[in-house]
């Protein structure tokens, strides 16, 4: 159980993500991700910086982890793309180098996929928007290492919690740190009437079991009563 510094953090940036119109549940059309794979909910937090306030309690957020695990580093390093915005922000807030890794190296100029300044020999506090299998953050913390760089811890907003992502996470031997969690954004929603128990129960059974879910049949009536939250 998280201690209650953690808990009130976890349930603000949760809020944050819901009063920016973050987060979409869509049960009844689930979207499909690159992988195949259907999902009955959405995440979008590229939609942080045109929210200032909010996108405020993301970076403050970051600076609390970090203290609180006693992260050590020398340089903050963003993933292409929607992870740059964040580690920038919180480079300039907490007065740290930062740079970015690109998910393919360019193939003109330097054709480097660190960008921004030389890692070797330094310690790089990877930073993410959103975790899904995990595979583009440690695609990011290999070329690190590839440029002589330590990479053993990666923040991220927020993570679906798959087990395949906690495994590959492991075997990299990366520590993965998030600010809220998928089941703190339903308990929020629950509780500020943007989503019933029903779809809620329905969303948790995808979390616990995202390769055998089966999308629910539209229900008419409910849609018309609940609020919805779009992208």
């Amino acid at each position: 159980m998280p201690d209650e510094a953690t808990r009130l953090l976890q349930q603000d940036v949760a809020d944050a993500l819901l009063d920016i119109g973050g987060v979409g549940f869509v049960p009844d059309a689930p979207l499909t991700f690159k992988s195949g794979m259907q999902s009955p909910v959405y995440c979008d937090n590229r939609r942080f910086p045109f929210h200032p306030a909010q996108w405020r309690k993301v970076i403050a957020g970051f600076e609390q982890l970090i203290a609180r695990e006693a992260l050590g580093f020398n340089v903050l390093g963003g993933i292409e793309s929607a992870g740059i915005p964040h580690s920038a922000a919180l480079g300039f807030a907490m007065r740290r180098p930062s740079i970015f890794i690109r998910k393919e190296a360019k193939t003109h100029g330097t054709k480097r996929r660190v960008e921004g300044g030389k890692v070797s020999g330094c310690r790089v506090l990877l930073v993410e928007d959103l975790v899904t299998t995990g595979s583009s953050s440690l695609a990011g913390v290999q070329a690190l290492r590839d440029e002589g760089a330590t990479s053993t811890d990666c923040l991220a907003i927020i993570s679906y919690g798959f087990r395949e992502a906690g495994e590959q996470f492991a075997a990299a031997g990366v520590r993965l740190h998030t600010l809220t969690t998928f089941d703190t954004v339903l308990e929020r929603a629950e509780t500020r009437g943007m989503l019933d128990a029903e779809t809620a129960a329905n969303i948790r059974e995808w979390l616990r079991s995202p390769h055998t879910w089966k999308p629910v049949a539209p229900n008419p009536r409910k849609a018309a009563t609940l609020p919805s939250v779009r992208p």
